[in-house]
């Protein structure tokens, strides 16, 4: 298979620098990496009157790919390229007659695929042929535990720092969608009071409606700590407020959490460091471990895991016809009990 570039940073860098492809085939599940790089190229090759003739979108709905052929094969007027990009390039027919093109591309011509949600087959010919003249990049989709980094990073970015607890209550509620997770970091960032260059939970749920105390971080902080009241008190806000507190994001979660528990068990090295690095974890929450771990032996962790699958079909109707806001009292019953 053709090699890949997967430092989105990198390719960015290139074109910062002039250092331009003939084809860049921008592919995979997170489609917030393909719009960043396919952005860039689209405003910034081209000055502004070399565009009317030397720019053109196409989008895979409305051409076949011998009309993308034809079109980077033009050769640009009064400027030194021409940029043509492909969007839903997923949707176009025969992709593999592309590799004529390759084997002879038009030097002049940047030629940008957009092709979101999936990845053709790696032994395609046409793939194959483009490292030797392109980019090929896939933008995989982040794991759950990668996103508090790209939190902090996306804000370190714009030289705006963030609290740890704040970073989790959004990791938790926002997701892995990271188009959404820009839009809240930049909206945070515009809201924060002038001379405040940090993120706080008070930040956050004034700004993104996320409730600082009613959470899903605090109430795995209060599971941690076998808070009966104040986990209660959670369950109850949550069974009120159902549409911003969805049961499954909640299960994600506790599973993720209970997860690294079983894990840290078996750590032989249960330093701050090394179990920060062991979990992927910030070390501001290695506290949080060492606590459950007395509070939950590893019987206990097995069966919470267990309750927490069980639960989970239970909530999509497996034997089951009670309330989310009911499965989550029994479930957090049986884990502090």
């Amino acid at each position: 298979m053709a090699k890949q570039t997967t430092d989105y940073q990198s390719i960015l860098s290139d074109l910062k620098q002039k250092k331009y492809k003939s084809v860049y085939f921008l592919m995979g599940e997170e489609p917030y990496y393909i719009d960043i790089i396919s952005d860039y190229i689209l405003n910034n090759v081209l000055d502004e009157p070399e565009r009317e003739f030397n720019q053109m979108v196409l989008y895979g709905n409305d051409v076949d790919i011998k009309t993308v052929i034809n079109a980077a094969k033009r050769f640009p007027m009064m400027s030194p390229y021409q940029v043509v990009v492909v969007k839903e390039a997923q949707n176009i027919k025969n992709l593999d007659e592309l590799s004529f093109y390759l084997q002879k591309p038009q030097l002049s011509t940047l030629l940008v695929f957009c092709y979101k949600y999936g990845k053709p087959d790696g032994r395609k010919k046409f793939m194959t042929e483009i490292d030797k003249t392109g980019v090929l990049f896939e933008s995989k989709k982040l794991y759950d535990n990668q996103v508090p980094a790209f939190i902090t990073n996306h804000l370190k970015e714009k030289n705006v720092g963030i609290d740890p607890k704040a970073t989790q209550i959004l990791a938790d509620y926002l997701g892995t969608n990271l188009g959404n997770i820009v839009n809240e970091l930049d909206k945070l960032v515009i809201g924060k009071p002038a001379g405040t260059n940090t993120i706080t939970p008070e930040l956050v749920e004034k700004n993104v409606g996320i409730s600082k105390d009613f959470n899903n971080f605090e109430l795995l902080n209060a599971l941690i700590n076998k808070d009966v009241f104040k986990a209660n008190q959670i369950v109850f806000y949550f069974e009120q407020n159902p549409k911003n507190n969805p049961l499954v994001l909640t299960m994600t979660v506790l599973y993720n959490f209970f997860s690294n528990l079983m894990v840290y068990y078996y750590l032989k090295d249960k330093s701050q460091g090394a179990v920060a690095r062991d979990l992927g974890i910030n070390p501001y929450f290695v506290k949080d471990y060492q606590t459950a771990a007395k509070n939950f032996n590893g019987w206990k962790t097995m069966e919470i895991i267990s309750l927490l699958r069980t639960y989970d079909a239970k909530s999509k109707g497996v034997e089951n016809s009670a309330p989310d806001g009911e499965l989550l009292k029994e479930l957090v019953y049986k884990i502090l009990h």
